[in-house]
């Protein structure tokens, strides 16, 4: 039998589509990458899409051809986002040592409290001018899930008696809390002053994070 021609017509228009497809993908994360260290350095408000494309190095109208608005690549950055703490909590590390999960979710919340508050804040924004409805429901649908993980990992400490008998969402709510105040103080021109030790500060919290929830023992109870 002949040997197969990689340069034969039949194959070529594949792979000049795979190519374009694979170019397409590596522009649009250039995009994003641009505008969210735009969006972080200036404010999202004071960057505008022209902004963004001189910093890629293209033309205003290319990024349209990713994204529909500058709303768009708002919910595209908090899409990855939300991907990749579920990537973690599905994590084989995760799996094998469920203690690692308080830890492994407070590094990755409060590891870049400004990209944690500019998503807060982006949210609350589209969400508010119900703008790409759409992508704020798959949002919305991946916290769920996420939300679904942390119930079942944080069901499965309490019946290993590691954590207190509460309603799982007391747990992973006020580690929420606990990220959310962080941040708050991380921005906060007063406080942010009285921390002079931001990342000692931070490793406290997140120490505190670790610990918070354990389940007490009674007293007359035995070790576990």
């Amino acid at each position: 039998m002949a040997a197969s021609n990689v340069n034969s017509p039949v194959m070529q228009p594949m792979q000049k589509e795979t190519r374009k497809v694979r170019e397409f993908r590596r522009r649009e994360q250039e995009i994003l990458d641009a505008a969210l260290k735009l969006f972080l350095e200036q404010g999202e408000d004071s960057v505008t899409v022209e902004m963004i494309a001189d910093a890629v190095g293209i033309g205003k109208g290319t990024i349209y051809k990713h994204f529909r608005s500058k709303a768009e690549v708002y919910l595209r950055l908090m899409l990855d986002y939300e991907r990749d703490l579920n990537a973690l909590l599905h994590s084989a590390d995760v799996d094998r040592d469920r203690e690692a999960l308080s830890r492994a979710y407070f590094e990755f919340r409060m590891r870049d409290p400004q990209r944690y508050r500019l998503f807060d804040r982006l949210e609350e924004k589209v969400v508010k001018a119900n703008q790409v409805p759409d992508l704020v429901e798959q949002l919305h649908t991946i916290r769920a899930s996420n939300f679904d993980r942390l119930t079942q990992l944080i069901k499965g400490r309490i019946d290993e008696g590691k954590l207190e008998d509460v309603p799982p969402y007391y747990h992973y709510c006020a580690a929420w809390a606990l990220v959310h105040g962080a941040v708050a103080l991380y921005h906060s021109p007063f406080w942010s002053n009285v921390l002079e030790d931001q990342d000692g500060f931070f490793q406290f919290l997140m120490d505190i994070g670790v610990r918070m929830g354990n389940r007490r023992r009674r007293d007359g109870e035995p070790s576990v």
